[in-house]
């Protein structure tokens, strides 16, 4: 068996044991609540009682082992005790790591239930004879395609607490940011209902922990309108990448931010005056590759390089480009990734005088953006045609404003040459070093006249560009831009 099986095995034997402890806890708990009430256990609407699973090596009140370890014998009525880890599984490996006590693991478990067994927590759907309707205790929410139970936090504090004011308020804190599970992005907690009880937002594993403690793999979001960014990517390495020398000064400088800055906050002991975020907004003309950077930044650091779509962002109706932004910070808090917004002066544009609620609704925009950029942990990188364009608010909080100017001749001529060289179909009257002298183009718009001089040879069926093709294509993108030779 390989290595990646036993990885899959060992994960599905430590979630079945979890799964299989949850439903035993559960069928504790209702049995315990509806005795207290002096009631029977009443049947789900529509579906037959579930029986108790056993739970390997659980009993109750126990104390239990972590690879070894003894940890505080189960503090929750009589509950079962949890299942010994599984050794070499992604899900001992995490407990381990972030020192999960039980009720992180239980409360870990329901959220993971839905994904794996979603049968398990169809009694929740147990109705509540005298109001007919579910039990508030329950929690739970109804999702749009899935049809079983999803459950909320308020389904933990009825599982992990039941009546129990003093464990519930024990549980609030174990669910709070700074908690291991919310520290590190395990769990996601959304509530989109001010005003409501902390309680009832729904509780939900993160994708990137699910496919980890399933797969054994690391999840990369993917785009769709909860997460409207692409993850960007690039055939070109950094020795490709030609910029100005004081261009390229200070990108060295963001690219050792990536690679060391931990050791700067904590070797050096300056987390204490810098913030661990960087931020930096790069400016000028198109195609001078201030896209390209920010993807082999990326890519020369091993950071994940996201670039926002705006267009799913932003939004005419008060309230929603927030909301959609808040989305894509949130996912992105506990990741290493670089955040990339191109145009971004459509977002982070100047804030203007309030003498309408638009205005006013525009500028609250620009603040909370300003707020969420600064806060970031990660990296946020901004560009824009015109430096001009951006609210003095955010770049005065850059760590850098990097200008991307046209390239001289010099440069010109290293992108002319990294194009056309590798492809060995230059005929014998093509002059690179003329062609740099002569036309004034940035790297995008090279690439844009090699695609037209390419199509034309083909289309008169030679193998090799001329020069004739590379002047026509030359004119072709002069024209494109608004510009003559």
């Amino acid at each position: 068996m390989s290595t990646g099986a036993d990885r899959l095995a060992a994960n599905a034997a430590a979630l079945a044991r979890e799964l299989d402890w949850l439903d035993a806890s559960l069928n504790a708990r209702l049995e315990r609540h509806f005795a207290a009430a002096g009631e029977p256990l009443p049947e789900p609407a529509g579906h037959a009682p579930p029986a108790a699973s056993p739970v390997p090596g659980a009993t109750s009140g126990a104390a239990t082992t972590v690879t070894g370890n003894p940890i505080v014998p189960w503090p929750l009525d009589l509950l079962p005790a949890p299942p010994a880890l599984t050794p070499g599984s992604d899900h001992a490996e995490l407990v381990t790591r972030l020192a999960l006590g039980p009720v992180e693991r239980l409360v870990l478990a329901l959220a993971l239930a839905p994904h794996l067994r979603p049968q398990l927590l169809d009694t929740l759907f147990l109705r509540n004879s005298t109001l007919d309707r579910g039990f508030s205790e329950f929690g739970g929410w109804k999702g749009k395609l899935h049809g079983g139970f999803l459950p909320t936090c308020e389904t933990a504090a009825f599982l992990v607490a039941g009546d129990d004011l003093a464990a519930r308020l024990a549980l609030r804190q174990q669910l709070d940011d700074d908690a291991p599970l919310r520290r590190e992005g395990v769990l996601r907690i959304e509530h989109d209902a001010p005003g409501e009880p902390f309680f009832s937002a729904p509780l939900r594993i993160a994708d990137e922990y699910l496919d980890l403690l399933t797969l054994g793999r690391r999840h990369k979001p993917d785009f769709s309108a909860g997460f409207p960014a692409h993850r960007l990517d690039s055939p070109f390495d950094w020795a490709d990448l030609v910029l100005a020398p004081e261009t390229m000064a200070e990108i060295d400088a963001i690219r050792t931010w990536l690679a060391r800055g931990a050791e700067l906050l904590d070797d050096w002991r300056l987390r204490k005056a810098l913030k661990p975020g960087y931020r930096s907004l790069f400016y000028g003309p198109p195609g001078t590759g201030k896209t390209l950077t920010a993807t082999l930044l990326g890519k020369a650091t091993g950071t994940d390089v996201y670039r926002i779509d705006l267009s799913m962002v932003v939004s005419k109706y008060i309230g929603e480009t927030e909301k959609n932004l808040a989305h894509v910070f949130d996912q992105a808090e506990n990741r290493r990734w670089i955040l990339f917004f191109d145009e971004a002066d459509a977002l982070f544009g100047k804030r203007t005088a309030t003498s309408s609620s638009n205005d006013r609704h525009a500028n609250q925009e620009v603040a909370y953006l300003l707020q969420r950029v600064e806060d970031f942990p990660g990296t946020v990188i901004l560009a824009t045609n015109l430096r001009s364009n951006i609210d003095d608010a955010f770049a005065r909080r850059f760590q850098s404003l990097i200008h991307f100017p046209m390239p001289d001749v010099d440069q010109r001529l290293r992108l002319w040459e990294s194009v056309l060289r590798p492809t060995g179909r230059l005929a014998d009257d093509v002059d690179l070093r003329r062609l740099a002298e002569a036309h004034e183009l940035a790297g995008g718009a090279i690439g844009n006249v090699v695609r037209y001089a390419a199509i034309g040879a083909l289309q008169a069926g030679r193998d090799r560009l001329t020069a004739a093709d590379l002047e026509r294509g030359v004119a072709k993108e002069m024209r494109k831009e608004g510009r003559t030779r």
